[in-house]
């Protein structure tokens, strides 16, 4: 039997702060269209909320790919730039780089990487400083 999906894919911009969380909102959408349970649908938008902004607030831009299957959501998020030098520092509670700009507007609380990884029921993370963070999140149901 083929797994029947729908793929999503949202070009997310730096410092784009008018717009940030405009993919996840296109995201709930298409799920709340689908009959998705609002449970699943609320772990699903924290996770890409959480995702979109971090590359808003510290990258130089990225991708975020959606993928609904008929079990599971898969988000993957690629930015470009400045890379993560201490993940396990990056996943503590309150730890954030989050610029001024960003913490005037009430961003940069250090909880972005830690609400992804506790919406999420599998969390992959791999970052090479000077070029990407790729984050990838499977959300059951």
């Amino acid at each position: 039997m083929r797994d029947e999906f729908i793929k999503l894919n949202y070009e997310i911009k730096s410092r784009d702060f008018i717009n940030g969380g405009e993919a996840s909102s296109c995201v709930k959408k298409a799920l709340m269209q689908l009959g998705i349970k609002s449970a699943i649908i609320k772990r699903v938008c924290v996770a890409c909320y959480e995702a979109e902004m971090n590359v808003v607030i510290h990258t130089l831009g990225g991708n975020m790919e959606v993928i609904i299957y008929n079990n599971k959501v898969e988000i993957t998020m690629k930015d470009q730039g400045p890379g993560i030098g201490d993940i396990d520092l990056a996943m503590t509670e309150g730890y954030s780089t989050a610029p001024d700009e960003a913490r005037e507007m009430g961003f940069g609380g250090g909880m972005g990487l830690p609400n992804i990884r506790k919406s999420s029921d599998e969390f992959y993370i791999n970052s090479v400083l000077g070029e990407y963070t790729l984050v990838k999140i499977i959300i059951n149901y």
